[in-house]
This record gives structure tokens, C-alpha cells and sequence, in this order.
């Protein structure tokens, strides 16, 4: 697979939100840096300080279960028959220092740069968020303003009908003299 040639859209759909990370999943790796996945969790093994928790981390049975119900992967077997080990951003730069080959730094340089411009939306689309939760709280404001005006319309007009309605009380003059 030509580096060049892997679109955004293909990155973008090998990243899965597990345990609130953001991650992609060694056999996704394995064939973008060109190896195979079995080699890769070898180099991890090996290299076993370099990926702490938050580097790193192998999914549960439970987890991959969703991951399948939920069509995020085909099958149990696409995983290669072991549970997978998902890996944030930190532990995808640190894979390319791992395996060393040019492939691999090349790789990670797209998927870091995929994952900035995703933490860029995501802060834009918490900016446009709040704006819509200000523009909602007004507007919920001026509901209540708006009401409470036609409330005091309503009551002038029963007031103003009620005056008409109402019998005069007293003599009349008559103009007749």
C-alpha cells in the first residue's frame, strides 16, 4: 500500500473511541506500516516500558464483542484470533520508533497529523456547542419574556372588555328640553 495513496477517509475510519481514547488497533497498524500484525505485537512485547497504559492497552472480550455487534469490525477472525491491543497517538509515535523503518515513521506522521486536525474539530465543535447552548439559553429567556408580555396583553384586554361590558350605573339626562 503507497503511503501517498491512503486517503484521509481510510485513517479516519480505523480510528475507534474505546475506553473515551481515541485509537487505532495493531492489525490496522500492521498493514499500514507494511507488517505483519504478529511481528508487531512482538516488537510491543519486547519494547514493553516504551507503552505505559495510556500509550497502550489490550482490548477485553466484552470490548470486542461491541466492537463487532456494533459492525466497527466484520468479525472476530478479522482480529486475527487474539484480542487486539488498541493504541493511542502516543503509542502509534512510539510504534514508529519501535519498528524502525522509514514506512513506519512516514505512517505515523499521517495518523499524528490526522489526530491533531481531529482534536482541532473537536475543540471547534465544543466552541460551536457552547455558542448554540448561549443562543438556546437566550432564546429560552426571551420565551419566557415574550410570554409573560401576551400574559399582560391578555389581561389588558379582558380589563378593557370588561369595562364595556359593564352596566353604567346612575341617571340619565335626557337632552329634550
Amino acid at each position: 500500500m503507497n503511503l501517498a495513496v491512503v486517503p484521509q477517509e481510510v485513517l479516519m475510519s480505523k480510528i475507534f473511541l474505546i475506553r473515551d481514547e481515541k485509537v487505532m488497533l495493531d492489525r490496522d497498524l500492521a498493514v499500514l506500516y507494511g507488517v505483519k500484525a504478529i511481528r508487531l505485537r512482538e516488537q510491543v512485547k519486547r519494547n514493553s516500558s516504551r507503552f505505559p497504559k495510556h500509550f497502550m492497552f489490550q482490548l477485553t472480550e466484552p470490548e470486542v464483542e461491541i466492537m463487532v455487534s456494533q459492525n466497527a469490525i466484520p468479525s472476530k477472525g478479522h482480529l486475527g484470533g487474539t484480542l487486539p491491543y488498541a493504541f493511542t497517538e502516543h503509542g502509534i509515535l512510539m510504534l514508529a520508533n519501535v519498528l524502525k523503518s522509514e514506512r513506519a515513521v512516514q505512517v505515523s506522521i499521517k495518523i499524528i497529523e490526522l489526530f491533531v486536525k481531529l482534536r482541532k474539530s473537536l475543540v471547534t465543535d465544543s466552541e460551536l456547542k457552547l455558542e448554540i447552548e448561549k443562543i438556546k439559553n437566550k432564546v429560552d429567556k426571551q420565551d419566557k419574556n415574550i410570554e409573560i408580555v401576551f400574559r399582560y396583553f391578555d389581561e389588558l384586554l379582558e380589563r378593557r372588555e370588561s369595562k364595556k361590558t359593564r352596566k353604567q350605573i346612575g341617571y340619565r339626562v335626557s337632552s329634550k328640553r
